[in-house]
């Protein structure tokens, strides 16, 4: 019994993972009006029925797509912050960490994140199930930030800097929606690294 269903649990998940990914490339790639569950569904390369059986309603699928998102990116910044463990604190430890964090939110997962924002800023409903996701992703992101850099959250100058970091990398991020701006991002970055570096010792 259990060597025939563990398989097909197997490929269940595979569908449900295949269907999530195509859903976050369809978003960030062609936007929320194309990102329908046939779509989608063609994209994984399953039937629109194998997608509805995961995911009853377009919505479903959307919101699925976007934890997983949030949590891939999450365990993504985890490992990040494990590959500055040889690095000592200071300007190069900084600058390291915010070129990743900046580098992040010009990616396909924020390009395909904005699309849900941009529709649930007009839709009521879909807002209230976002705001919860975004609040947790935020907090986890804060939160990995924070024990990267290796300063005090509890101290308001230093909590202040780290947000400020996270609202600056989403900002160079939107820069990016439109045409490639890595160039001018890859510098800013650079230079709000000596500066957030500067500051954050300033307030230890």
């Amino acid at each position: 019994m259990t060597s025939v269903r563990e398989p097909k649990q197997d490929r269940s998940r595979a569908t449900r993972q295949r269907l999530l990914e195509a859903t976050i490339d369809c978003l960030a790639e062609m936007g929320w009006s194309t990102a329908t569950v046939s779509v989608v569904a063609e994209r994984a390369g399953v039937s629109r029925g194998a997608a509805q059986h995961h995911f009853p309603t377009r919505e479903d699928l959307i919101l699925a797509a976007l934890e997983f998102m949030f949590d891939l990116r999450i365990v993504t910044a985890l490992k990040e912050s494990e590959t500055l463990d040889g690095i000592e604190p200071g300007t190069h430890r900084t600058e390291a960490i915010v070129v990743s964090l900046v580098e992040s939110f010009a990616g396909p997962f924020f390009k395909a994140a904005l699309q849900v924002w941009v529709q649930a800023a007009a839709d009521p409903v879909l807002r209230e199930q976002i705001v919860p996701l975004e609040a947790r992703f935020g907090r986890a992101v804060h939160r990995i930030t924070v024990e990267a850099l290796g300063v005090n959250d509890s101290d308001p100058v230093a909590h202040t800097l780290v947000q400020a970091t996270l609202d600056m990398a989403r900002g160079l991020g939107l820069a990016d929606v439109l045409t490639d701006d890595s160039v001018r991002r890859r510098k800013i970055a650079r230079q709000w690294a000596a500066t957030l570096d500067d500051a954050l010792e300033l307030s230890s």
